[in-house]
């Protein structure tokens, strides 16, 4: 049979996956065997071994840089808490997320707690905990102060700075200009001095310029950038950063034409920028080039059907669980994340076919116009790249549908 050209390509499978008797395998196991397992679909899968692998990868490339995990891009707490154990330190950007990172084993001195608009019950929250505050303002900075002294602690402040420069070609830029995340770089310094005049344990910087950047060089660029602020920051306030957090920024591919990272050139540039430093530790925090490529959404086709000659497979599905697979997620142009028919896995290509969701807006698009081998009603669909940014990061209260399942499996279980 010649093969079908999509009108619309979608992005690159991971390579981690494979397939037996036409079922898709997520470590080692049968997505048949795990929908029954877990009871039902819509179902998140999350293959701990092809996170382990990222963290190990990370660690080769780094030796001398601490890795810290951040929360956000997944906090499935069974998730979380292998993560924490293989990593040194973990990022929150809310109470709740603090207090996951808590109950993952997880010490305090080693979460770090950002993002802009803490209210005060944040602050003491974190402050009783004894993790690291991220302060976002010189407003934030006289009110965590001020609910320390009321409790009668020493608060662990470090300080976020929003750089004079941003991450060339990342998806979403977190620093560079008018921003609500960060103390303006000309102002850090000042700011420092104030909290280390107040008397609180200072714990250094984090500065975040950007994040889902697939070119290595510009992530080299920034980190060399951030390094040399960092320094001028210390100088001009006289107090040098026990620790520098470097941010993150490592993307991976969704999308056609996308290449992996080059995570290895970084590694070896940073190296080389670090060898002759003493006294400042440093640390890279990532999400989603550690767990995005170990999600797997699977949803079951309930209907097949044609529309104006066009084809349609309704999923049970949808944006209110993979928001950014609809492209509703930060996209400006939609475009198609990998996806396949994980019961029939490895097929040829027979027919091209828009794959929708079971919500009543025309926003539900899992994928437009990709080919497919002939599905129907009762296979499953997988979207991939579903680790990061998933569950948690869609509107999954909308029009009142359940919330899909979740499940971490491991290949060495």
């Amino acid at each position: 049979m010649k093969p079908m050209k999509p009108m619309k390509p979608m992005g690159p499978i991971p390579a981690d996956y494979a397939h037996r008797d036409g079922q898709l395998l997520i470590a080692g196991k049968a997505v048949s065997a795990l929908i029954e397992e877990a009871g039902d679909t819509p179902l998140f899968v999350y293959d701990m071994g092809i996170v382990r692998q990222r963290i190990a990868r990370f660690r080769a490339a780094f030796p001398a840089v601490a890795l810290h995990y951040a929360v956000k891009a997944n906090p499935y707490p069974p998730l979380v808490a292998e993560v924490a154990g293989l990593v040194d330190g973990i990022d929150v950007a809310s109470s709740g997320e603090g207090a996951l990172a808590l109950s993952s084993g997880m010490a305090a001195e080693a979460i770090s707690f950002a993002g802009p608009g803490k209210r005060d019950s944040e602050l003491e929250a974190a402050i009783g905990w004894g993790v690291t505050i991220n302060l976002e303002s010189e407003s934030e900075a006289e009110r965590a102060l001020a609910v320390a002294e009321r409790l009668g602690l020493c608060p662990r402040l470090a300080v976020r700075v929003n750089p004079d420069f941003e991450l060339r070609g990342s998806g979403m830029k977190m620093g560079g200009g008018a921003k609500p995340f960060g103390v303006d770089a000309g102002r850090a310094s000042t700011l420092v001095k104030t909290i280390a005049r107040a008397g609180a344990d200072y714990r250094g910087l984090h500065i975040f310029a950007g994040s889902q950047a697939l070119d290595a060089a510009a992530i080299i660029e920034a980190q060399g950038s951030s390094i040399a602020l960092a320094d001028r920051i210390s100088d001009e306030a006289g107090i040098a950063a026990p620790l520098v957090n470097l941010g993150g920024g490592f993307g991976i591919p969704y999308f056609p034409g996308e290449n992996p990272l080059d995570v290895e050139a970084i590694g070896a540039a940073l190296a080389e920028l670090l060898k002759s430093r003493s006294g400042v530790a440093y640390a890279i925090e990532l999400g989603r080039w550690l767990v995005g490529e170990a999600g797997v959404y699977l949803t079951r086709i309930v209907d097949r059907k044609l529309s104006h000659g066009e084809l349609f497979l309704v999923t049970d599905g949808g944006l209110h669980h993979q928001l950014a697979a609809s492209g509703n997620f930060g996209t400006v142009v939609r475009r198609n994340y990998p996806v396949a028919v994980a019961t029939r896995f490895g097929a040829e290509p027979e027919e091209e076919a828009n794959i929708v969701g079971c919500l009543c807006t025309p926003l539900d698009q899992l994928a437009q116009k990709v080919a497919l081998p002939r599905a129907e009603a009762g296979d499953v669909i997988a979207v991939f790249m579903a680790g990061a940014y998933g569950a948690t990061a869609s509107p999954q209260a909308f029009l009142g549908h359940p919330p899909p399942l979740e499940m971490l499996v491991d290949p060495a279980d």
